[in-house]
């Protein structure tokens, strides 16, 4: 897949986000100036399919607390979550699903999938009284058992619209 560079970015930063070492990135884009990459550059991530090429999406509305599931285009499932608090805001933007992890322990619930930025990902909850409010540090909290039937449904890859 390719990853389009936002300002303020770096190889380094981009190779964090992803879980990809550096070295890996730069052997994916041969001929890159690793010291010069600007915003709207594409960069080519090794080892996540296309976006495009996968049938499903999943659309995240922060102020609905609403992630939405859409598959070829159309909506299959709406689920309700928790997001981020106003001093640690759920991030905006486009990202992917990169790993699942089952089982994360504490209060990650049943089940993790790491988005394509650091540190932020989907997960379940040990607190399901925290489900339609703004509360995490960032991350979006589902109920375990719609976290898991997420995880069986999307592959790696899966694009993530995160909007206000």
């Amino acid at each position: 897949m390719n990853h389009i560079v936002k300002p303020g970015e770096t190889l380094s930063t981009i190779s964090a986000d992803y879980r990809i070492s550096l070295s890996r990135l730069i052997a994916a884009n041969p001929g890159i100036n690793i010291h010069l990459i600007h915003p709207g550059q594409k960069i080519r991530i090794p080892g996540l399919p296309s976006p495009g090429s996968l049938p499903y999406a999943i659309n995240i509305s922060l102020s609905q607390r609403r992630l939405t599931l859409i598959h070829n285009g159309k909506v299959q499932k709406s689920y309700p979550i928790g997001v981020g608090k106003m001093l640690t805001q759920t991030p905006t933007g486009d990202f992917v699903i990169i790993n699942k992890a089952p089982n994360p322990g504490g209060p990650f619930g049943t089940m993790w999938m790491s988005l394509s930025k650091k540190s932020y990902g989907i997960h379940g909850t040990n607190n399901p009284a925290s489900i339609g409010k703004f509360v995490s540090r960032g991350c979006v909290r589902m109920y375990n058992r719609d976290v898991e039937e997420l995880a069986r449904i999307v592959p790696i890859g899966t694009p993530v619209h995160i909007r206000p």
